[in-house]
């Protein structure tokens, strides 16, 4: 057994905020979900607040069964105390009285202290020593090297990821430790974050309600939507890989299905900028599988060992198969997801589209229309691209100049334009929709400005969520081989969606 348990107990609830109200309140939610609960006393605003939290914490008497971990880390260490190291100190000997087992201090702390070591401090609970980057990530464990005799019971760095690179190598350092926590900041180490307990950190640390570091997810989704303490070196693990990819619904809609079906499987977000960072980190990961969205669809393409023809012809790939050699094999359901989605709303047989936009997601549409037998018009800012796509579906290329003179029966919008932070923005004006349906293939919103546009206009819509699923479902049974729980995964994207699409929601946009 490791220094903090096993199962939910190594997953750290985060509670911070400026009252001792609100961490009594964060505290009562973390406690059902995890024993282990970090207290931020540097984000209370006074000493006076400090003395609530603790005075409460006191009179709990929590004992064994509630793990209790004190930090009040100070400004140079990345915290919000701006008191002394005596203050700091202070405090945290406090909250030992209180029943705090654990406390966190930096290693900037530690390094000031008499002889670098808190052994003078008798009232200190086990040490926790942390060191947190912002900016990069060390190049070994050795840069938070202390004394033996300096009373560390375990050893904490959190540092910025800027590559997948950085996150395996800290992930490394806990391999083999039962005393060591790897914590990557930042997005591009999110899903080190999730992956970090299946490869032998120590803890994971997840906020109740507000990050308190970059990169973090709230413990609801660690604990229910990734299930970071059920992960073992023999779960599969799957991923979506684009830039951006942080709003993407493909985690919650692949992992409600792992959960309905019981398979043991988790799905994470890879923010990529460079796809050789990404692929050199899949072995080492155990990567099975993972979904490709912008910018990525078309150039994935050469660093595959094999394709299915559908996905050669049309030149772009959403869904990859990693094969037990190690090989790559790249496959496209967008065509099954857009075909999935108009069907229901015409003939497409004969029928005349306009796909507005040339880039993978237009492709993979117009390569599917095509081959339904509709005739294929397609529009791109990028004009030689488009001309290039048309060619390629025996279709014609239309300059934006033409759109207001032409009728088609569905115009199907293939671009980002719309997408959350832009979501007030349509890629097609009123005057150009000169059809009965309109298709925007971005899905969150729910309801683009476009399709708001195309309703007033009496034109009928089909959100991009119908093609989303369908697709995802399709990946969801080439990675696992089963038949995916449809209504579940629907049912899932469904709601987060709606609830998004209240007055109190945010607004957010993706299309992986």
């Amino acid at each position: 057994m490791g220094l903090f348990g096993v199962g939910k107990s190594r997953v750290c609830a985060v509670v911070a905020a400026a009252t001792a109200t609100e961490m009594v309140r964060q505290v009562r939610v973390a406690l059902p979900e995890t024993p282990t609960v970090e207290l931020r006393l540097d984000w209370l605003s006074s000493d006076a607040e400090r003395r609530r939290l603790l005075a409460w914490v006191a009179r709990q008497k929590f004992g064994r069964r509630v793990r209790l971990l004190a930090t009040c880390r100070r400004v140079p260490g990345g915290g919000r105390f701006e008191s002394g190291i005596k203050a700091e100190m202070y405090w945290l000997t406090q909250a030992r009285e209180a029943g705090c087992a654990w406390c966190d201090v930096e290693i900037e702390t530690l390094r000031k202290l008499p002889n670098k070591t808190v052994s003078g401090y008798q009232m200190l609970p086990r040490l926790l020593l942390s060191m947190h980057d912002f900016k990069r990530t060390p190049a070994s464990a050795r840069e938070i090297k202390v004394a033996d005799d300096a009373g560390v019971a375990a050893v904490k760095i959190a540092a910025r990821a800027n590559t997948i690179a950085d996150s395996v190598r800290l992930l490394r350092m806990a391999r083999g430790s039962t005393n060591f926590v790897a914590v990557p900041m930042g997005e591009i180490g999110l899903p080190a974050r999730i992956l970090a307990l299946r490869e032998g950190s120590a803890l994971a640390y997840a906020p109740v309600r507000e990050a308190t570091a970059p990169g973090q997810i709230l413990l609801n989704e660690m604990m229910h939507l990734y299930r970071a303490h059920e992960l073992t070196r023999r779960t599969r693990v799957f991923g979506v890989i684009g830039d951006p990819v942080g709003h993407s619904l493909s985690p919650l809609l692949h992992n409600t299905g792992f959960i309905a079906r019981d398979v043991d499987a988790v799905y994470v977000p890879f923010l990529v900028h460079r796809l050789k960072d990404f692929l050199d980190a899949v072995e080492t990961l155990g990567i099975r599988g993972f979904s490709v969205t912008i910018p990525h669809k078309e150039t994935i393409l050469k660093f595959l060992k094999q394709c299915d023809p559908r996905a050669a012809e049309i030149g772009a790939v959403n869904t990859v198969v990693v094969r037990d050699d190690g090989s790559l094999y790249g496959s496209n359901t967008d065509y099954v997801g857009v075909l999935a989605a108009l069907e229901a709303k015409l003939r497409i047989r004969g029928s005349r589209v306009l796909v507005f936009g040339a880039g993978g997601a237009a492709r993979s549409a117009a390569f599917a229309l095509a081959r339904a037998g509709a005739q294929v018009a397609i529009c791109a800012r990028r004009e030689q691209v488009g001309k290039n796509l048309a060619s390629a579906v025996n279709g014609e290329f239309l300059g934006r100049r033409a759109l207001r003179g032409e009728k088609f029966d569905v115009i199907l919008n293939a671009t980002p334009v719309g997408m959350y932070p832009h979501s007030k923005i349509s890629p097609l004006s009123a005057r150009e929709l000169n059809c009965p349906i309109v298709m925007d293939l971005i899905y969150r919103p729910l309801d683009t400005e476009l399709l708001k546009i195309a309703r007033k206009k009496g034109i009928s819509t089909v959100s991009g969520v119908e093609m989303f699923l369908a697709q995802g479902f399709a990946q969801w049974e080439l990675w696992t081989g089963k038949r995916a729980p449809e209504a579940a995964m629907r049912r899932a994207v469904l709601k987060s969606l709606r609830a998004e699409e209240e007055p109190q929601g945010k607004n957010r946009g993706s299309r992986a």
